[in-house]
């Protein structure tokens, strides 16, 4: 075998061995599906808790198997105090000590192998039935815009405030609007509780810093507080 022949055959080795070692790379890891709430059911009172004692009950959730994965994340906030709770779980059900009379939100989140992204689902949300409670207080409400943080440029020095609001009884009635330049203590304006998605238009000084809340009314009485979120105008 003369010299050119050997080189040759050098070169189609290497080129063999790397051509291998490239096919043989591990695959990219699977993504995971993204799960579909089942209980408790979205914007309800759920009266399906087992109760503990006067003041708390366990509940189930429950969401269906989503592909490609290793463990589930459930998240429950309580809509109350905003205090958020996170539970792992390799089933697609857990039960959870919660409040009783207390509104709640959660989600779930699909989590699969090493270097993949989990997959979360939206949130829903339900009141936890109590013994006697024949009405329920709105939800509270959802600041859409605009939110803690932001800053919002005033067109002929007004803006617009927007919301999302529910009610499991069917009978929010309206919502107070609070805004100053301190604590949101002071009550601004009436809105009526028309659709889930509110919106008023407020005057506004520029370059200034505010902070608001909506406290949502049903027609029983019965209120619930968004939480005070801060702004500044341009």
């Amino acid at each position: 075998m003369n010299m050119k022949t050997i080189q040759t055959t050098s070169i189609l080795l290497s080129l063999t061995l790397i051509l291998w070692s490239c096919s043989s790379s591990p695959p990219p890891p699977l993504e995971p599906g993204t799960p579909s709430l089942s209980f408790p059911l979205n914007e309800e009172a759920c009266q399906e808790g087992t109760s503990l004692n006067d003041l708390q009950s366990s509940l189930e959730f429950r969401w269906s198997a989503a592909a490609n994965v290793e463990s589930y994340r459930l998240s429950v906030r309580n809509l109350t105090t905003n205090q958020n709770e996170s539970f792992q779980t390799t089933g697609t059900s857990l039960s959870v000590n919660l409040l009783i009379a207390t509104p709640y939100s959660w989600n779930v989140t699909a989590i699969g192998e090493e270097g993949s992204t989990a997959a979360s689902t939206s949130s829903w949300k339900f009141y936890l039935a109590g013994a006697g409670i024949t009405n329920y207080a709105p939800f509270p409400s959802e600041i859409l815009a605009p939110r803690s943080g932001t800053s919002v440029t005033p067109i002929d020095g007004n803006i617009t405030l927007n919301w999302n609001g529910s009610d499991v009884d069917g009978d929010l009635d309206y919502y107070e609007i609070y805004l100053d330049a301190t604590d949101a203590s002071t009550l601004l304006k009436q809105v009526d509780a028309i659709s889930s998605n509110t919106e008023t238009v407020i005057a506004v000084e520029s370059n200034a810093t505010y902070s608001w809340k909506v406290v949502a009314v049903d027609a029983n009485g019965n209120k619930s507080n968004s939480g005070v979120y801060s702004f500044r105008t341009n």
